[in-house]
């Protein structure tokens, strides 16, 4: 009799070998079984022989060793019965050590193995993923392979990746003439999961139907909904569900949970009800399943019904209901969320690292809080349960959203530590801790860490370099991305838009425009979003237009894009109708959609529609204020000179304002020079925000504009003491895919003497057509000679000349500033596209101002 056997044993070459199964020459492949001897039945062979049956159905397989050594010891020789039993909890406990162990014991006794014993073998080895020592035992059985052999086999190659090698065992086996039983077809269909092996499950599922299986056969009918359900094609596996005649909970169970897998919720929880309609009683599985669809649904009402149903049935402690009720609670839209995902957590009797996970997990994704995920991670550590990288990535994100570097870097020490750093869920969250943080040095070696990038990975370290204005390090990384298998996601488009759009670099998006078409995601919502953005940021309000336009979906945000653009562009007119007709389709208007259209009224001085819109947002749409909302009304009464009403308004509030909204009121008094309202406004953001330099900043300019130059002198020595610095003005200009930034008085640029050179003539010919420098944006006490030069060197000014010199009509200049445009700067530019014929595009701070012929779209209202 030959075996098959992993272990130290006399080796003999193979005579015969099996085309299925490849063979490796360095495993140990068979044994020859001594001399088979008839053993003579012992009196005490059925004593000890029951004993070790009653241990090893037990899982007491160590026991059950005990008692073979022992009958070997008092001379007692075990049958055949004794080892299958021994081999069947083995298999049982996917225990591959012990059954190796009872393998070497079967080889020392003598006795002829029985096609029972070597399917058994099979069966252990190929269940615990030994498919060559598997092969090796199903080749020696020659003639003797039975159903029970190769569908052990079958079953092996399915589940160890190997699904053409199933399929082709299992036609070998009907062309043998053994007809298949439902095991057989089991693992044939198994194998057949994959898109690509399609039609040979269309016509396994043909053979099932013709051998009776499928109607009566419920592990058959399991693996024909598993196999549909994995190639997304749930419709079919209803069709196999509903064709089953024999339904027990399994059944039921599997189309629930898979129906909950893929976003069909609904269909979850209605089949649920008809199972209890069936009369069928729910397991845990079951109850965690539809919990989970509740979960996916934020059907906080039927949740709670399954939590109560849970007790009636004694699920509540199990521990995986436990932790889908953890995370149902903490998803659902509800108030108490937390605090009743707490309460399950807190009544659990034993917590494993999921229950631990997900009450973080929910926390974390709740938002606001992250201080709680952190606090119980800590007591988590201080117990025996250790975190996994699920547990890591949510505490991770929870560092992120409250920029706690510091825990975020022990937290990085301790996921290092466990090796865990390369996971990608931990990599992704360490990458997206640094990039928020601007530690983009950090967050790269943590991207080059990772094992195994997936586009989650890229999307991380993308979105990462786009926030902090890194654009070509983005683009270079998306480069990256087309020469792998990755394959950008909508997401990753979505973050480079965001990128070229904030440091205005249009040939990039339109580039990227170009790229997310080809690489099919042009009906994309999100991306569609994106790209009304991306132009509308960068100048070309026309583009915005067209993108919008040629939207074929269209949700709040990409009516909000919109309308934002306009609003920045000082087309108030455009952005209300707009608003008008989002409202008309039946689109509902959220907070984000108010503030643009408040800030549309607000930059063209429309203060009765501002009033109306305001009163509206709650009455018509149910969109409660928010600070955001109050700036804006403070912004639209300021800028218009009601500067004391605007003060009456945040005075009469019904919460305490903010910081923004009393700059918003501080940047109204510099403008109108009302100093003394200036002072007491200034006093409340320092008593908000004491390290912010804001307030002093614009105190200094409103001081500075009214010639008190000892108080200026104050403030600035103040922020000098607090270590406190005035954000330096910066602007840019894109030229052939690369940025050119300018500072004041900038002379470091490489054209920078022909740029001066440039705004020396500029200067001399404006002047001649009435242009006058207004010295009260010099904010500092100096010669009135000096302050003219002071007004020369803005580099709003150098930009513009640094446009005029490199490019030509009638290729406008898009200039970009960080702050709100000079007011002189504002005034040069206007004569300037007057005496060069050219239109400047000067995105600033606040809004866009499209300069030509010597006039600004801003209408001087800005």
């Amino acid at each position: 009799m030959l075996c098959a056997l992993p272990l130290a044993a006399k080796i003999y070459p193979q005579n015969h070998s099996h085309p299925s199964c490849e063979r490796n020459p360095t495993v140990a492949a068979s044994v020859t079984s001594p001399p088979p001897r008839i053993p003579t039945k012992h009196p005490s062979l059925e004593p000890h022989k029951h004993r070790l049956i009653r241990l090893a159905d037990a899982g007491r397989v160590d026991d059950a060793l005990s008692t073979l050594d022992l009958m070997s010891d008092r001379g007692v020789p075990a049958d055949l019965v004794s080892y299958s039993v021994l081999l069947r909890s083995c298999i049982r406990s996917r225990d591959l050590v012990r059954g190796r162990i009872v393998h070497r014991r079967l080889l020392d006794s003598g006795l002829r193995f029985d096609s029972l014993v070597t399917n058994s073998l099979i069966a252990l080895y190929s269940k615990c993923g030994e498919w060559e020592v598997a092969c090796s035992i199903f080749e020696e059985m020659g003639s003797r392979r039975d159903v029970v052999s190769w569908t052990a086999l079958i079953s092996c190659a399915a589940q160890n990746g190997m699904e053409e090698k199933a399929i082709v065992l299992f036609c070998e086996m009907l062309h043998t003439g053994i007809i298949p039983n439902e095991y057989s077809f089991c693992g044939v269909i198994q194998a057949c999961s994959k898109s690509e092996h399609d039609w040979v499950g269309r016509v396994v599922l043909g053979f099932v139907i013709k051998m009776g299986f499928f109607r009566w056969d419920a592990s058959v009918g399991c693996a024909l909904i598993d196999m549909f359900a994995r190639r997304q094609d749930l419709s079919s596996a209803r069709k196999v569900f509903d064709g089953m005649r024999e339904r027990n909970i399994v059944v039921w169970t599997l189309l629930i949970t898979r129906y909950g897998q893929h976003g069909r919720g609904r269909d979850a929880i209605g089949l649920f009800l008809d199972m209890l309609h069936n009369g069928f009683e729910p397991d845990r599985f079951t109850i965690s399943s539809v919990i989970s669809a509740c979960s996916d649904l934020e059907s906080l009402e039927f949740g709670r019904q399954m939590h109560s149903l849970a007790f009636r049935y004694g699920l509540a402690s199990d521990a995986s209901v436990g932790c889908c009720l953890i995370d149902m609670y903490a998803k659902c839209t509800s108030g108490r969320s937390m605090e009743d995902s707490r309460k399950v957590f807190d009544r659990m009797s034993e917590h494993n690292v999921m229950s631990w996970t997900a009450v973080i997990s929910g926390y974390v994704q709740s938002g606001g809080h992250d201080e709680a995920a952190i606090e119980l991670f800590c007591k988590m550590m201080e117990g025996r349960v250790r975190p996994n990288h699920f547990t890591y990535s949510s505490i991770l994100k929870a560092c992120a959203n409250l920029s706690d570097l510091q825990l975020g870097e022990q937290i990085h020490a301790q996921v290092t530590k466990s090796s865990l750093a390369y996971v990608n869920f931990v990599g992704n969250s360490l990458v997206s801790m640094y990039a928020r943080a601007g530690r983009m040095e950090e967050a790269r070696r943590a991207f080059s860490l990772l094992y195994e990038k997936n586009v989650v990975s890229y999307n991380a370290i993308v979105d990462g370099y786009a926030k902090n204005w890194d654009c070509e390090e983005a683009l270079e990384l998306l480069y990256q991305i087309e020469s792998m298998d990755v394959g950008a996601s909508a997401f990753t488009f979505a973050s480079l838009l965001s990128a070229a759009a904030s440091v205005g670099m249009m040939s990039k998006g339109q580039q990227l425009h170009a790229q997310m078409v080809k690489a099919g995601f042009g009906s994309d919502v999100g991306v569609g979003n994106s790209l009304v953005s991306m132009y509308s940021r960068c100048g070309s309000i026309d583009d915005a237009c067209r993108a919008f336009g040629e939207m074929g979906d269209r949700n709040v945000i990409s009516w909000t894009a919109m309308i934002t653009g306009f609003a920045k562009h000082g087309d108030a007119a455009r952005a209300l109708g707009l608003f008008h007709d989002m409202v008309a389709t039946g689109a509902k208007p959220n907070a984000v959609t108010y503030v643009a259209v408040l800030s549309a009224c607000s930059h063209a001085g429309l203060i009765e529609e501002g009033w109306e819109h305001f009163r509206a947002m709650q009455r018509d749409h149910g969109v409660a204020p928010t600070m955001d909302h109050y700036a804006c009304m403070v912004d639209l009464l300021g800028r218009s000179g009601r500067v004391e009403e605007a003060f009456g308004f945040v005075k009469s509030l019904p919460a305490e304002a903010d910081a923004l909204v009393w700059k918003t009121l501080l940047g109204a008094c510099r403008v109108h020079g009302d100093i003394e309202l200036g002072e007491i406004v200034a006093k409340n953001i320092l008593e908000l925000a004491p390290e912010d330099p804001a307030a002093y900043v614009l105190l200094s300019n409103l001081y500075a504009e009214a010639g008190r130059w000892e108080d200026v002198a104050m403030i600035r020595r103040g922020m000098k003491e607090r270590r406190l610095s005035k954000e330096a003005g910066l602007s840019w200009v894109e030229m052939e895919n690369s940025i050119h930034k300018f500072h004041v008085g900038d002379a470091s640029h490489p054209q920078a003497r022909e740029i001066y050179a440039k705004l020396d003539e500029l200067f001399a010919e404006i002047k001649e057509m009435g242009y006058v420098p207004n010295t009260n944006f010099v904010l500092h006490d100096v010669e009135e000679e000096m302050k003219e030069q002071y007004l020369l060197q803005h580099s709003e000014k150098i930009a513009v000349a640094f446009g005029l010199i490199n490019t030509s009509a009638p290729k406008p200049i898009r200039v970009f500033k960080n702050l709100r445009v000079c007011g002189d700067c504002h005034d040069a530019i206007k004569y300037i596209s007057k005496a060069t014929g050219r239109e400047v595009i000067l995105r600033d701070s606040n809004r866009f101002h499209h300069i030509c012929n010597g006039e600004c779209s801003c209408g001087e209202y800005w």
